[in-house]
């Protein structure tokens, strides 16, 4: 239903059937990206995705799911894409380079080739946090994808 009168609004589309869906998944961290992985999954089946178009790929880290996102992306084999990982702070810095280059190269992804990718990285204080938020993250992130690649497809 329209809020506005005499003014077009696109829809929110939660529909999966026939969208083409790639996962990243760093190993870093593993027991919170498992977890991730098993909400986005179950989601997105859940929004009408069939598994057999869904691809997953891991990679060691978070550093490294910007450059697989950046080639699925321009594959043109996928509708849209969903980084997962968890940054869970230490004692150092790197920390914060970790997340902030990671946020930014995923950013630059998106752009860069209009595909959306919907990020499902964690970046949290302690472990508890991150297992806390892994299940609604990896949900969140499933409807984020399929709304966003229907969006796509309707947008001018």
């Amino acid at each position: 239903m329209p809020r506005y009168d005499n003014i077009q609004e696109y829809d929110i589309d939660l529909e999966g059937r026939s969208l083409r869906v790639g996962v990243v998944m760093s190993r870093f961290n593993q027991d919170v990206c498992e977890g991730l992985l098993s909400a986005c999954t179950a989601e997105l089946l859940a929004l009408g995705v069939a598994p057999d178009l869904i691809r997953i790929v891991t990679v060691p880290g978070a550093l490294e799911i910007p450059l697989v996102l950046q080639r699925l992306a321009k594959s043109g084999k996928f509708d849209a894409l969903v980084a997962l990982g968890a940054v869970i702070r230490g004692e150092t810095y790197h920390f914060e380079l970790v997340s902030n280059e990671m946020g930014a190269a995923i950013t630059r992804v998106v752009l860069d080739t209009g595909i959306p990718v919907a990020n499902g990285v964690l970046t949290t204080e302690d472990d508890d946090q991150a297992l806390s938020r892994m299940q609604e993250k990896g949900s969140d992130c499933a409807r984020a994808a399929v709304e966003m690649a229907n969006l796509m497809k309707v947008l001018p």
